[in-house]
């Protein structure tokens, strides 16, 4: 549906990419993955014409409609409601079903809808925007790190939403997990180019080092035929006997193939400095109790303790209170009530969303990450900036014209400067590239001491959660058991719930609400329901064929008639292949079908 050619793209005479291509076809859902600053912002910024081509091609068609989450904040609409119905068809701007659905998938309330939407935190509205992108009718989207500002809860949703979009859409997001989750293919932009594969992000990153192997024994191959053909044409060019063969080797030398070096593309390279602590029972909290002044209580009562080398994960939705948690065990908020008793010789190291707001913006990197340890030696400084990427020049950069990601890094680095036992991280992988995350949670895993962790991720909560702190219910728990436990125990149902609202609804509204998901269970399920019948019509034709084949085979055979046996076999290997195609297919949609339509059998049941 979308295709680009040649295209490149410099800023300030650096090259983002240079004549890369590409094309989507229809259902296609790609995942798009590259370090930070590789350029897959500029990319999607190009295919909406924000950004004009240096040179290249891209062809959309002309009633092809594209749906772009815009990290800017404008409203013209008083209420949030009308804000999100806004986004609709002019033929559906009364309908403001789709939009409750959307605006309570991502964790907005009945209460909220009627309030202004000016009145929301940065976070909220950016998923007032992402509402309004989901909310309208689109081929396809362009979704720019979604899942930045979204809970657990939201993020659950929001998979199952892309599961089931019947268009296209590009994702970027440092979550792999939840790309390979709803996703058909990978895109990466790596040394200025751009790769495509069908499949997840491991199959990418497998099939670009082994590429990139091919590569460099190529070129190492090449080299070597180099200086052996410049070794003969330099020792037998003045020989009268060997000059032919000294200008044919002259010859073969120009038509040789010159490669250049593979970029580098450096990846973080650290580890966390451990200071050794003997105790077992680091953190102990009882009865702890939490409220900003004239507030509600967002903590009340909440006993949990850690021991050395605990990995503990703190979740629940946005808003409730986990940073807050954070805070208070790093004693920047004091309890109103209850006590957090720590071993003497305990060391944190606390990586705060509010720690990103904190950092002095006229500081340059080095002089921001040396402010956390001035003792430390310049070289020691530098040697930690470059571990998170900050190397010779760029070190010197101001805090103030760094990214977010970037931003992320320098926290990293001052958290390396002096030896901890106990980290307190307040969701670390957030604007980091998928490679960068990848290394910190191999860091992490290595770490020797105790771990507590805000995260929304579920692909890290699996792999390192063994407590969990949860905000849910309006209620902190301390639950002692992994993730996957937590969600078979007690789940997210509660959560999901919140929004609908107790009152009864109107009859008029449920089936209005039949009508529309019986019109998007046929836009979905009617071409799947033909594709599974063409597919087994087709498995029972050649079935049937392949069967008149063995026929005959087996009277050739009685014949002795090699000839006709050797055609009647290679119909049969071609007509097998084929079946087995089908039947891979057929595997392959028969359960995404039977899954989607006990969806909507289960949706419209509700609403008897």
């Amino acid at each position: 549906m979308i295709q680009i050619k040649n295209l490149s793209k410099s800023f300030g005479g650096q090259l983002i990419f240079k004549d890369v291509s590409f094309s989507m076809g229809k259902g296609e859902k790609l995942g798009f993955i590259g370090r930070n600053g590789s350029g897959k912002s500029t990319l999607f910024n190009l295919i909406t014409c924000e950004l004009p081509t240096d040179s290249g091609e891209i062809s959309i068609p002309k009633t092809y409609r594209i749906g772009t989450l815009s990290q800017y904040i404008n409203f013209s609409h008083p209420t949030l409601l009308e804000e999100c119905v806004s986004a609709l068809e002019t033929s559906d701007e009364y309908d403001s079903y789709k939009a409750e659905k959307v605006l309570f998938g991502l964790g907005f309330s009945t209460d909220d809808l009627g309030k202004n939407p000016e009145q929301f935190s940065g976070g909220y509205q950016l998923r007032i925007n992402l509402a309004k992108v989901l909310v309208r009718e689109t081929d396809m989207l362009l979704l720019d790190e979604p899942s930045n500002y979204l809970d657990i809860v939201s993020l659950r949703w929001l998979k199952e939403f892309l599961r089931t979009f019947p268009g296209e859409f590009i994702l970027i997001t440092h979550d792999r997990d939840f790309m390979d989750s709803v996703t058909t293919h990978t895109m990466g932009i790596s040394r200025m180019s751009l790769k495509k594969v069908s499949g997840g992000t491991e199959k990418y990153f497998d099939q670009l080092a082994l590429e990139e192997e091919i590569y460099r024994r190529t070129m190492k191959n090449l080299d070597t035929q180099r200086k052996n053909l410049e070794q003969f044409v330099g020792r037998f060019k003045a020989k009268a006997s060997k000059a032919s063969q000294a200008k044919s080797k002259m010859k073969q030398l120009k038509r040789l193939p010159s490669l250049d070096k593979l970029i580098e593309e450096r990846a973080m390279s650290f580890k966390f400095n451990y200071f050794p602590c003997h105790g077992k029972d680091f953190l102990n909290v009882k009865n702890l109790c939490f409220a900003y002044p004239g507030g509600e209580k967002i903590i009340n009562g909440l006993d949990m303790f850690a021991g050395r080398g605990d990995r503990i994960a703190v979740i629940g939705k946005n808003g409730k209170g986990k940073s807050t948690f954070l805070n208070l065990l790093a004693s920047k908020l004091k309890p109103i009530d209850g006590e957090i008793k720590m071993h003497h010789g305990l060391r944190f190291g606390h990586f705060g969303q509010t720690n990103v707001d904190q950092l002095d913006q006229n500081k340059n990197v080095i002089e921001e990450i040396q402010s956390a340890n001035p003792k430390l030696p310049m070289k020691e400084i530098r040697g930690i900036c470059g571990a998170v990427l900050f190397e010779r020049e760029f070190a010197e950069k101001k805090i103030k014209v760094l990214s977010g990601g970037e931003k992320s890094r320098v926290l990293l680095g001052k958290l390396l400067v002096s030896p901890t036992n106990l980290l307190l991280l307040d969701e670390p992988t957030n604007h980091l590239d998928v490679e960068s995350v990848e290394v910190l949670m191999h860091q992490l895993e290595k770490y020797p001491g105790t771990i507590i962790i805000v995260t929304h991720n579920e692909s890290i909560l699996r792999l390192f959660a063994q407590k969990l702190v949860v905000f849910h219910h309006e209620k902190t728990d301390f639950f002692e058991g992994n993730y996957d436990y937590f969600l078979e125990k007690i789940g997210w149902s509660g959560e999901d719930k919140s929004g609908s609202g107790n009152k009864k609804t109107p009859r008029k509204d449920i089936k209005r609400q039949r009508s529309e998901i019986i019109k998007e269970r046929s836009k979905i399920l009617g071409p799947m329901e033909k594709c599974i019948n063409e597919l087994e019509n087709k498995i029972c034709n050649w079935e049937k064929r392949e069967k008149e084949f063995s026929t005959k085979m087996i009277k050739a055979s009685n014949n002795s008639d090699g000839e006709e046996i050797n055609k009647m076999s290679m119909e049969v290997g071609i007509i097998n292949k084929k079946i087995e195609k089908a039947f891979l297919e057929l595997e392959k949609i028969s359960p995404k079908y039977d899954k989607l339509k006990k969806k909507y059998e289960n949706l419209l049941n509700k609403l008897k």
